[in-house]
């Protein structure tokens, strides 16, 4: 339960202190983004406490994860210093790739604890 509450609680926190004129926004966004648990229907059994999602399912690999990090990190290159000014597409995509990233290092902690 603290899992699902962590992938609930920390994309609003992050959307709160990092975008707070467009929380709101960011932060629906980032939470839509855990549409990537539907590769967990291709599993057997769905869903397994003791697997590590990371490397597991298809949108939990490396490959993912690097387009992931790009989703993030590309549209920083036309943001201007005003995330304001950022297109909404830019935005979007930046937050897709937030929310994913945050998604899989989430993930990630169950592998380890």
């Amino acid at each position: 339960m603290l899992h699902i509450a962590l992938h609930l609680v920390v994309p609003l926190i992050v959307a709160y202190v990092f975008y707070p004129r467009h929380w709101r926004r960011a932060a629906i966004v980032q939470l839509a983004t855990m549409i990537v648990d539907a590769d967990h229907l291709l599993a057997t059994p769905i869903y397994d406490p003791a697997r590590c999602s990371i490397g597991f399912h298809p949108l939990h690999t490396t490959p993912a994860i690097v387009v992931y990090a790009l989703l993030f990190a590309v549209p920083l290159l036309f943001m201007s210093h005003s995330e304001d000014e950022a297109a909404p597409t830019v935005r979007i995509l930046h937050w897709i790739g937030l929310g994913l990233l945050i998604h899989m290092a989430l993930d990630a902690l169950d592998c380890v604890v």
